[in-house]
């Protein structure tokens, strides 16, 4: 299977709004997604939404630029990716040391983020590394010395 810039545009839309959706509730209706009550834990989500956020603009960026047709979908979806590698690395980390994916329904929810993260951040580098000259072709003009 092989899909379509299109369809990996509304993938990463997708994403994006179940990111927003993740922080509303995290900011609303908190027992919903929390693993835990610690003060440290909030601390340590409460670190996330900036860079979250960022990655949410990432893939929206990329998205609407696939959707176009334009070459920036390559450069903001390897943002995107590059930025989900990190965010998994740190928030994995930190659930093992603090046993959360054993914590009840918010445990399980953080398990599935962190699957969600990993899977989605292989997949999206993977294929925009292998689409890159389809959706970035080369210039031609960049041969042609100029006089």
């Amino acid at each position: 299977m092989h899909p379509q810039p299109r369809s990996v545009a509304k993938i990463l839309l997708v994403l994006a709004v179940i990111m927003v959706v993740f922080w509303t509730l995290w900011y609303t209706q908190r027992s919903v997604v929390a693993s835990e009550t610690l003060p440290s834990y909030y601390d340590f989500e409460n670190a996330f939404p900036l860079a979250d956020g960022l990655l949410t603009l990432s893939l929206l960026a990329s998205s609407w630029a696939l959707w176009r047709g334009r070459p920036t979908s390559v450069l903001f979806g390897l943002l995107g990716a590059g930025g989900g590698f990190y965010l998994f690395g740190m928030d994995v980390l930190y659930d093992i040391e603090h046993g959360i994916w054993g914590k009840g329904a918010g445990g399980l929810i953080e398990l599935a983020i962190n699957v969600i993260t990993i899977v989605a951040s292989i997949f999206f580098a993977r294929w925009l590394w292998m689409n890159r000259r389809t959706l970035d072709p080369p210039s031609n003009h960049l041969s042609t010395p100029q006089r």
